[in-house]
């Protein structure tokens, strides 16, 4: 059984920057495809974006690209998002998820794993 913990998010202004970090226990995380997911109140569950196991293939959400970097530290069963220029309408509970296989994939149903979530909050 894997167990993902996120941390870092927090309230900052619009502009700044956060870094979130999912730390991955229980399982062999080099093998995880990770994502990283948000819900806003009101709204479903998207996927701002993911990275292959294998760390060379990333994917951003279309309205995240230029701003949001994702990366993973196999060493220390870690993946990040680092969130840049953030905007109002980037405040959710994200989440990070992982699942096995070759492939990431952007419904969530895929993703067998998954953290707490952790809020970030963008003031205009």
């Amino acid at each position: 059984q894997v167990r993902l913990v996120e941390s870092g998010g927090g309230l900052v202004q619009a502009g700044e920057s956060l870094r979130l970090s999912c730390a991955a226990s229980g399982g062999t995380f080099s093998s995880l495809n990770m994502g990283w997911f948000r819900q806003a109140p009101g709204k479903e569950r998207e996927l701002v974006g993911g990275i292959l196991w294998t760390g060379d293939n990333i994917y951003y959400a279309e309205f995240v690209k230029g701003r949001f970097i994702i990366s993973r530290d196999n060493a220390k069963n870690t993946v990040y998002l680092q969130m840049n220029s953030l905007k109002p309408d980037d405040t959710a509970i994200y989440y990070c998820a992982a699942r096995p296989g070759p492939s990431m994939e952007i419904a969530p149903s895929r993703y067998i794993y998954w953290g707490q979530g952790t809020q970030v909050t963008v003031s205009s």
